[in-house]
C-alpha cells in the first residue's frame, strides 16, 4: 500500500494523533509570546524632558520625567530620543534569527530528521528566553533575543510540519489552520499576561516558563514517518505507523509500504535546497511563493507591532490584534476548500482585500469613529492573517516530501525578511502618516497578483519525491491549473535531458 493508503488503515486523526498535534498546536502560544514579546517589554511611556539648571554638563537621563507608570527595557536603559531606535532593533534581531535559523536548520531536517532538530531548538529557545529575562544590559538582551530568533526558526517550520505529516493529507488543512489560529490566541493571551505582569523582567520569565513544560511532552513525539518514508526508512515508517494503529484503538495492524518512487538514489545525492533553483518546476514556484511569504510577513508583523504605538490601553490594542484573527479561520477552512475558490484565488483574494483596507486608512480619521483607520487596520490584519495561514498549507502541498522542508525553509527565510523590516514600517509615520499603510497596500496587492501565477493544489495527490513531482501522471492531474510557464520549463528541461 502506499502511504495515504497506510494512513486510511490507521487512522488520519484518530485519539493518538490528536493528543500530539494537541501539544505541537498549543506550543504556537509559546511561540506568539517571544515572537510579541517586545511590543509590551519595549513599551515606550510618555515623558517629558526637563531643563537642568545650574549645570554645565546636564546629563539628559536625569531630566527626563515619564509621566505613565510603565516598566519596560526603555525606562531601565533610557531608550529614548538619539537610542529608540534599539527598541525597534531588538524587534528586527527577533526576526533576523528567524532568517538565520530558518537557513541553518530547516535544510538540515530534511536530511536528519524532523524530531531532533524540532527537540534542540526548543531546548536551546527555552534557555535564551531566560537569558532574555536576566539580561544585565541592552546588548546582552538583544544578543538573546537574536539567539532566541535563531532557534526559534530552527524548530517552529518544523513544528508546523509535523502537524500535517503525523496526519492523513484531508487533515492538513484543518490542522494548519488550528495551528495558526491558536497563535492569534497565544497574542491574546500575552496581552493578558502583560496586563497582570507589568515588571517587564518577570513578563519575560513568565512567558518563558510554557516552553520547559512543553519541552518536556515533545520528547515523547515520534519521527514523522513520512520523513522516514521519503527517505527510504520504510520498516520505521511501517513500526511508527503501527504504532499509530494500535494508540488509536485499531489494534495490531500489519502495514506493508511500497518503496517510494525515487528513494533508492545514492548517498550524498539527496534533495537539497539547490533542487529549489535547477529544478525547472520548483524554481518558479519558489520565486512566488517566496515573494508571497514576504509579503504576508510584513504586513502581519507590521500591523501587530503597531498596536503598540496605539494612543489608549496598549494591552487592550495588542489583544485585539489577536483577537481579530480568529474570524479568519474559519473563513479560510471553507474557501479553501471550495472547487470555485481552492488555495490559489483564497490566497490572492485574502491578500488584495489587505491590501485594499490599508489603502483606504488614508482617506478615513484615524479614531474616534467606526469608520476609522483603526478599524481599517484591523480588517487588513484578519485578511492578512487568513492569506498567511493558507500560504502556510498551500505551500506544504506544493513541495514535495523529501524537500518539502527545505522549501518551507527558504519560503521562510523570506518571510523573515520582512518580519526584520516590520518595526521599522510604523516609523515611518514621521515621513507621513499614511506612509507605513501604503507600503502594506503596495506589498499585499502585489503580491496578490504573483499568487494567481501558482497551480491550485485542492484534491490533488501531494508528492513523495521529486520524480513523481515530474511524472506524466503527476502532471497530467494537475493540468488543468498548472501555469503555462512551468509546462514550458518541464518541457524545456526534458528536451535537455533527451539531448
Amino acid at each position: 500500500m502506499d502511504l495515504e493508503e497506510a494512513y486510511q488503515v490507521v487512522g488520519e486523526f484518530g485519539r493518538y494523533q490528536k493528543r500530539m498535534v494537541t501539544i505541537l498546536v498549543l506550543l504556537q502560544i509559546y511561540m506568539a509570546c517571544q515572537s510579541m514579546l517586545i511590543i509590551l517589554v519595549g513599551a515606550v511611556p510618555e515623558y517629558h524632558i526637563e531643563p537642568v539648571t545650574g549645570r554645565l554638563d546636564d546629563d539628559i537621563t536625569q531630566s527626563v520625567k515619564f509621566t505613565e507608570d510603565v516598566s519596560s527595557i526603555v525606562t531601565e536603559w533610557n531608550l529614548f530620543k538619539h537610542e529608540a531606535y534599539k527598541v525597534n532593533l531588538a524587534g528586527s534581531l527577533f526576526f533576523a534569527g528567524l532568517l538565520i535559523g530558518n537557513v541553518l536548520f530547516g535544510p538540515l531536517s530534511d536530511k536528519i530528521g524532523r524530531k531532533p532538530v524540532f527537540l534542540t531548538g526548543l531546548f536551546f529557545e527555552v534557555l535564551f528566553g531566560y537569558g532574555t529575562a536576566l539580561a544585565p544590559s541592552y546588548e546582552i538582551f538583544a544578543l538573546s533575543r537574536l539567539l532566541v530568533g535563531m532557534m526559534n526558526g530552527g524548530m517552529a517550520l518544523v513544528c508546523f510540519v509535523l502537524t500535517q505529516e503525523y496526519v492523513g493529507k484531508s487533515y492538513w488543512a484543518m490542522t494548519g489552520t488550528l495551528t495558526n489560529m491558536t497563535f492569534a490566541v497565544g497574542i491574546t493571551l500575552f496581552a493578558a499576561l502583560g496586563y497582570y505582569v507589568r515588571p517587564w523582567r518577570d513578563l519575560a520569565t513568565a512567558a518563558n516558563c510554557p516552553g520547559l513544560l512543553l519541552f518536556l511532552l515533545c520528547v515523547t513525539l515520534p519521527e514523522s514517518p513520512r520523513w522516514l518514508y521519503s527517505r527510504g526508512h520504510t520498516e520505521k515508517a511501517e513500526d511508527i505507523l503501527q504504532d499509530f494503529a494500535v494508540r488509536n484503538g485499531k489494534g495490531r495492524i500489519l502495514v506493508k509500504l511500497r518503496r517510494a518512487v525515487g528513494t533508492s538514489a545514492p548517498k550524498g545525492s539527496s534533495p537539497g535546497v539547490f533542487q529549489l533553483v535547477t529544478h525547472p518546476i520548483l524554481r518558479w514556484r519558489t520565486v512566488v511563493l517566496m515573494y508571497v511569504w514576504y509579503s504576508c510577513s510584513l504586513v502581519y508583523y507590521g500591523l501587530t507591532l503597531s498596536a503598540g504605538e496605539d494612543k489608549g490601553n496598549r494591552y487592550l490594542s495588542v489583544a485585539m490584534y489577536g483577537l481579530v484573527e480568529l474570524p479568519a479561520y474559519p473563513l479560510c477552512m471553507y474557501f479553501i476548500n471550495k472547487q470555485w475558490a481552492g488555495r490559489r484565488k483564497s490566497v490572492s483574494y485574502f491578500l488584495a482585500f489587505a491590501g485594499i483596507s490599508c489603502l483606504l486608512t488614508m482617506f478615513v480619521p484615524e479614531s474616534g469613529s467606526l469608520l476609522s483607520a483603526t478599524s481599517l487596520a484591523l480588517v487588513g490584519k484578519l485578511m492578512v492573517s487568513a492569506a498567511f495561514n493558507i500560504v502556510y498549507v498551500y505551500t506544504s502541498e506544493l513541495y514535495p516530501t523529501v524537500i518539502r522542508n527545505a522549501g518551507l525553509g527558504v519560503c521562510s527565510m523570506s518571510c523573515r525578511v520582512g518580519g526584520i523590516l516590520a518595526p521599522f514600517v510604523p516609523s515611518m509615520k514621521i515621513l507621513h502618516t499614511s506612509m507605513p499603510f501604503m507600503v502594506f497596500c503596495l506589498s499585499g496587492i502585489s503580491a496578490a497578483c504573483l499568487g494567481l501565477l501558482l497551480p491550485e493544489t485542492l484534491n490533488k495527490p501531494s508528492a513523495e519525491t521529486l520524480d513523481e513531482l515530474s511524472s506524466p501522471t503527476y502532471q497530467r492531474i494537475l493540468q488543468p491549473q498548472v501555469h503555462l510557464l512551468e509546462e514550458k520549463h518541464l518541457i524545456d528541461h526534458k528536451g535537455t535531458d533527451s539531448d
